[in-house]
């Protein structure tokens, strides 16, 4: 198939399942994993070829960078030690297991290591497409873990590559001068980015411009800190995450209301067809195993999704009783959960397009031979991409229903709260604001009513005045209003900061004045 009929035949797929999935209520990334087979088995497809370097390259910078400008750095930093320990030791631990269970069943100890590397790491896309229902505190965590688990994965796969072909030596001092080099390095180099992004940004004023850069940011971080050998994962991911922090203060409502639909577009797109892709890819992976081989590769397929669910859940069990018995602070006992929230949370431990660039990585050849295993590594790792996709997805809801997990509301409370706020802080400020701009008695009173109005009034059902405030004739107002509005987005980044409130709900209020901003400004508002 060529270039140009897969993009169609892509497109297509996405437009189909996401139709099929909400026709039928059912979870969207396995009815495109099931329309990429579909589209698999059309004679006039043929095989498709999936280059390691189309999701390492293309795909993953970009929904990484997006996944961590739009994590909470709050609820991080709460959670940092349990996300640390799955992010980074529970990787090790995963991949060490199902090397072991690779190993029993018969596979070298470098293949079982590659299928160990290629599983160990959530992922990012397929936490978000598949834990919709997963609870704010669950859902925070392993989104962040999926954000630095690559990292470590990658690694483990370079050792485990480099073993079989002889080219690295398993010794504590490389080892860890490999974690060292990859972890650090690839965070420097993001904070340095971040930071040169910020400079950069803050001095270009055209909106188009200024997303242009947000767009090559990611690809130019990856590719910085791959030259040096660090981790191009981390460097994206906090690059992501300092400019989510700074960016609110920096970035100007119409540059950000041109940039959220299009993310939201290109994520939706780039998610779809990894899923589409992964389907495609399966029968491919099937090709080169016959007879015997296939029986093999599915027990081992089998056997290593299951390692992967026990593993975490016990990995979490022992990791939390542990914790439990060592630190014995009260913010610490704030945080315990149970063992029923560790079963969701080992359930939601999907995996997706990373595990499967991470088996196509696997060069072909070796010294002019095929590579050791390659179709079983690539098998493997797409039948449990797949079954976690299948079998965990499908058990999810009922798990959560299983637990009976408290319902969370605190964003909802937040965003009431910062919205209150905002507007008690804006209403104080609003005779000072008028002498400064020389806005008569009758227009102040009639501001005065209205942000009075929106205090007693619920924050749900809370609406902006930009529809009203275009009907003004007079310039004062609309730059009273806003005035008002700057004031309160300085209220609402300041609660941010303080950390009265999660980065998600600053976003939503910062949503809100940017449309009214834009509406008064008379600029095009994007919806």
């Amino acid at each position: 198939m060529g270039a140009l009929e897969l993009v169609i035949a892509l497109g297509c797929a996405i437009v189909a399942g996401e139709v099929i999935a909400r026709r039928f209520t059912l979870p969207t990334p396995i009815v495109l994993v099931a329309a990429g087979l579909g589209l698999a088995a059309l004679p006039f497809v043929g095989t498709v070829e999936l280059p390691a370097e189309v999701v390492l390259v293309l795909f993953l910078p970009v929904l990484l960078f997006w996944e961590s400008l739009t994590m909470s750095a709050r609820e991080m930093r709460r959670y940092i030690r349990g996300i640390t320990l799955t992010g980074v030791l529970l990787v090790i631990v995963t991949a060490a297991a199902v090397a072991v269970v690779g190993h029993a069943l018969g596979l070298a100890w470098g293949t079982a290591w590659i299928i160990g590397a290629a599983v160990a790491p959530t992922d990012a896309t397929a936490v978000a497409a598949m834990g919709r229902g997963l609870p704010r505190r669950t859902m925070v965590i392993l989104r962040a873990e999926s954000l630095i688990n690559d990292g470590t994965a990658l690694v483990i796969y370079a050792l485990a590559v480099g073993l079989v072909t002889g080219e690295e030596t398993l010794s504590a001092v490389h080892v860890a001068s490999l974690f060292t080099v990859s972890f650090f390095g690839g965070i420097l180099i993001g904070l340095a980015a971040g930071y040169g992004i910020f400079a950069l940004r803050r001095r270009v004023h055209d909106p188009m411009v200024n997303n242009v850069i947000l767009l090559l940011t990611p690809f130019v971080v990856y590719f910085l800190a791959e030259e040096v050998h660090a981790s191009g994962v981390l460097a994206v991911v906090t690059c992501g995450l300092l400019w989510a922090r700074i960016s609110p203060a920096v970035v100007s409502a119409s540059a950000r209301q041109r940039a959220t639909p299009f993310w939201s577009l290109t994520t939706f797109v780039l998610n779809g067809a990894l899923f589409v892709l992964i389907g495609l890819e399966l029968p491919v992976a099937a090709g080169g195993l016959v007879g015997s081989g296939i029986g093999t590769a599915i027990l081992v397929t089998v056997a290593v999704h299951l390692t992967t669910i026990v593993t975490r859940f016990l990995f979490l069990v022992v990791s939390a009783y542990l914790i439990r018995l060592l630190d014995r602070r009260p913010s610490q006992r704030a945080l315990r959960t149970t063992n029923r929230a560790r079963a969701v949370s080992a359930v939601a431990g999907f995996r997706g397009a990373v595990s499967l660039a991470v088996a196509l990585s696997v060069p072909a050849t070796l010294a002019g031979e095929a590579f050791p295993a390659r179709d079983m590594i690539v098998f493997v790792t797409a039948g449990v991409v797949v079954n976690t996709l299948l079998f965990q997805g499908l058990a999810l809801p009922f798990v959560i229903r299983w637990a009976g997990l408290p319902e969370d509301h605190s964003a909802r409370d937040e965003l009431e709260a910062a919205t209150r706020a905002a507007d008690s802080e804006a209403l104080a400020a609003l005779p000072e604001l008028a002498d400064e701009l020389g806005v008569g008695d009758a227009t102040v009173d009639r501001l005065r009513r209205e942000y009075a109005d929106r205090l007693a009034e619920s924050c749900h059902d809370q609406t902006t005045s930009g529809e009203a405030s275009t009907t003004y004739g007079r310039r004062r107002e609309a730059e009273l209003r806003l005035a008002l509005l700057s004031h309160q987005r300085s209220t609402v980044i300041r609660l941010r900061d303080e950390g009265r409130i999660d980065d998600a709900v600053l976003r939503q209020l910062q949503a809100r004045l940017d449309l009214e901003e834009i509406r008064l400004s008379g600029g095009p508002v994007v919806e």
